[in-house]
């Protein structure tokens, strides 16, 4: 698999720019330039980033077939982001407040 290449097409997919996808995942645009430059491989973070701007998980991104991949919304994409930073009593809490609603 080509990391830069499946980057690219979620990024076209999207209609965007490198530079939106700079803006989007807080990865400078001048990093994002050079890995296609240098023929570079992005470290983990700066996909986890890429991922979190498209609406993805890291599984996501590298699973095989493109179709099959989900795409969140903004808001659901931080809803999960909060999610994954409580802890686990805290996660029971909104669980059971979701279920009382």
């Amino acid at each position: 698999m080509d990391v830069l290449e499946k980057i690219r097409a979620y990024r076209i997919a999207r209609n965007w720019t490198e530079y939106q996808l700079a803006e989007k995942s807080g990865v400078p645009q001048s990093t994002i330039s050079s890995w296609y430059r240098k023929k570079q491989i992005p470290t983990i973070p700066s996909v986890e980033k890429i991922c979190a701007a498209f609406g993805i998980t890291l599984a996501q991104f590298f699973t095989d077939d493109f179709a099959d991949v989900v795409t969140l919304t903004q808001s659901q994409s931080e809803l999960l982001h909060e999610w994954n930073r409580l802890n686990e009593k805290q996660k029971y809490v909104i669980l059971d407040l979701l279920r009382e609603m």
